[in-house]
């Protein structure tokens, strides 16, 4: 099948409606740590605050995200996700509350705390997505679920990268137009409607909660899964690091606000280069790719280390962002095809916890190295992080491949057959 054909099988198996409500239910996650940065600091006049309750919130949701995916694995999606959805929605809503509320001078230790609270229940909307494609891709024509879940990764990946580049762009334009914590309220709306939508969607319907035993069940902590949650890991550093090395080389420049313009661009090649992943040849092996993949980052993070100018680094954003939605669609890939069914969406949750405690770790580091050295020495944190992925691509591809040899275990033969998804729904 050509990517277009791809594309046009996997999302009649669910219906428009569905990929629609699947991506507006991620925008929330996207939107709330910039909301809170932006609305906290306005309210209390303080950076400080700010940051630390932006910085609360995304604890708080790499440590809840895979207690909540190993749930979803014992009980079933929807009982967890409904819960996720509406308490997060009254955990934005409460910070929201409290901010308009704070002054500057006033005590604004109680913000991190609603904030950390609201960010454990963050569903990631886009991990469970992933761990649905299965079921999903299984009631096509026989002979295509494979090439069907390259697609449904293919498509997952460009659409999570696509709504971190339209959440905080959201955000901006909220915030352009009304008081920053608007921003919040908007977002817990939108997790409110279509988080709790999602949640009830028929296909919730094909992930069944666990019936079998420990032992049926499988582990979920490999040495394969420990190699894929590393490479995520050192790809969320990078996000961290060029957000901070990109915000001191454009205040530097004396534009500041064309830091989230700047690092979008990041992610339009991402999405680009993610939608394009499905066309590559069946022979070319995932644990090849991300070999390849992650390789690419080094080479085209390199450039980084020599712009000089807001030009520059703009063509080097937009080049890098190729090699990143390719490499983490692959790591989630792998992950997918490694992974017991009944531990899907704690292995899926894992990874995407990973990758926002590397983004938190890779900021921090290039803010420390920025204030030595200006953008040059964070963008330096860049390319460790490229090369702590690659290798660990090289290095762990023995440890995936015996664990892809490995899966698919007779476990699969006890679950009930998943009934069709009208397309329609």
């Amino acid at each position: 099948m050509s990517p277009v054909q791809s594309y046009r099988q996997l999302f009649a198996l669910t219906g428009p409606v569905y990929v629609l409500v699947a991506f507006v239910a991620r925008l929330p996650l996207a939107m709330s740590q910039i909301a809170a940065l932006l609305a906290v600091s306005g309210a209390t006049g303080s950076y400080a605050a700010g940051g630390m309750t932006a910085g609360a919130l995304a604890v708080a949701n790499a440590v809840g995200s895979p207690v909540a995916g190993a749930l979803t694995d014992r009980v079933g999606q929807r009982p967890v996700l409904v819960t996720q959805s509406v308490l997060g929605t009254l955990g934005l809503l409460a910070l929201a509350v409290l901010t308009l509320g704070a002054g500057p001078g006033e005590p604004w230790w109680p913000l991190p705390v609603v904030a950390a609270l609201a960010g454990v229940f963050l569903p990631q909307v886009g991990t469970m997505a992933r761990v649905r494609w299965r079921p999903i891709s299984a009631t096509g024509r026989r002979g295509a679920e494979p090439r069907l879940m390259d697609a449904a990764f293919s498509y997952e990946g460009a659409a999570d990268e696509a709504s971190f580049v339209l959440g905080p762009a959201v955000v901006g334009v909220i915030v352009a137009i009304a008081a920053p914590v608007t921003s919040l309220v908007v977002a817990a709306l939108l997790l409110g409607a279509f988080g709790t939508w999602f949640a009830l969607h028929p296909t919730v319907t094909l992930v069944g909660r666990d019936t079998g035993s420990r032992a049926g069940r499988g582990r979920l902590v490999t040495p394969a899964l420990l190699v894929l949650a590393g490479v995520q890991l050192s790809i969320g550093m990078i996000f961290g690091s060029i957000q901070t090395g990109t915000s001191v080389l454009a205040t530097q420049a004396g534009a500041p606000g064309l830091t989230g313009l700047l690092h979008a661009l990041l992610g339009v090649g991402s999405v680009l280069a993610g939608l394009a992943v499905v066309a590559l040849p069946e022979h070319v092996g995932h644990v090849r790719r991300l070999r390849i993949f992650t390789s690419a980052l080094v080479v085209l993070a390199l450039p980084l280390l020599l712009v000089g100018s807001l030009t520059a680094l703009a063509v080097a954003l937009l080049a890098l962002g190729v090699a990143i939605a390719p490499s983490m669609i692959t790591t989630f890939t792998l992950a997918e095809r490694n992974t017991p069914v009944r531990r899907l969406g704690g292995a899926m949750t894992t990874l995407a916890a990973t990758t926002g405690t590397g983004y938190a770790l890779g900021a921090a580091l290039a803010g420390r190295f920025a204030d030595l050295g200006g953008h040059r020495p964070a963008f330096a944190v860049t390319i460790a992080a490229t090369l702590l992925a690659t290798t660990l691509a090289w290095t762990g591809a023995g440890a995936v491949r015996r664990a892809l040899g490995a899966a698919r275990q007779p476990e699969a033969k006890d679950q009930e057959a998943p009934s069709p998804v009208a397309a329609t729904s």
